[in-house]
């Protein structure tokens, strides 16, 4: 599914499909009313109504779980950020020495996100992972030899925190509907294309306004769709979003 988004002759080629569907549904529709005249199509109009009103369930609660997750995945983003900044403020409560060693690694981390978000690679990274466990038993560490018992109490939870939010921020990037929707998605479409085409069999000329009308909203509305469900390949992106990040770590003097 990805490619629809990667290649954009593969929309092209959609957009031929849909073009060759309608064309094939007129012609099958001025073949049956030549072979029985008018009432060809007497009793086709609640099938009809039946598929065109699926295929907008479909559209409209696929498009409506993209925008929710595109949402999502802007939500983390912030979240992230907050935790980060966060437990870079609670590594005051360590002695000098730890705290400047924690603070080497926080830049370095937040480094390695920056990148790991740009390429996609989120917190699947075994570097991103290395990092990770070396803060947090430099942090433990840290926390066990501060003389308040409480700094464990405040630093602990809050790098667990920063953590448990790289992990699903990677997690919101790799969730998306099954390929059968899709699939499913595009063949209901060729085939309202059809029935569509079908319809306009009583006209003598094609009604070149329509059709591409037709067409170009079935396929907009499908690119939309995986342009939110992959918003960092197309026009809609979440990298704007990346900025308080960048902001937290030009702060991490």
């Amino acid at each position: 599914m990805e490619l629809l988004i990667e290649s954009r002759w593969t929309l092209v080629v959609l957009f031929l499909v849909m073009l060759a569907m309608l064309e094939t549904g007129r012609r099958l529709g001025q073949r049956r009313l030549q072979e029985e005249g008018e009432g060809a199509t007497k009793g086709l109009g609640a099938m009809e109504g039946a598929v065109f009103g699926l295929l907008g369930l479909l559209v409209a609660f696929t498009f409506s779980g993209s925008a929710a997750r595109f949402g999502a995945r802007r939500e983390l983003i912030l979240q992230e950020t907050n935790a980060i900044g966060t437990a870079w403020l609670r590594l005051d409560l360590l002695s000098a020495a730890a705290r400047e060693e924690l603070r080497g690694d926080f830049r370095r981390y937040v480094d390695l996100r920056l990148e790991a978000t740009r390429e996609g690679r989120q917190s699947a990274d075994p570097a991103i992972a290395a990092l990770q466990q070396s803060i947090w038993t430099k942090g433990v560490a840290g926390a066990q030899a501060a003389a308040d018992p409480r700094v464990a109490a405040l630093l602990l939870p809050a790098l667990n925190e920063m953590f448990d939010t790289a992990t699903a921020r990677y997690l919101s990037s790799q969730t998306h509907p099954p390929a059968i929707i899709f699939i499913t998605l595009l063949v209901l479409a060729s085939l309202c294309a059809a029935l569509a085409g079908y319809g306009m069999a009583g006209s003598k000329h094609r009604s070149w306004l329509h059709i591409l009308c037709f067409a170009g909203s079935l396929l907009m509305a499908v690119y939309v769709i995986l342009e939110l469900e992959f918003p960092r390949r197309g026009l809609i992106r979440v990298d704007r979003y990346d900025q308080v990040l960048v902001e937290l770590r030009d702060s991490m003097k």
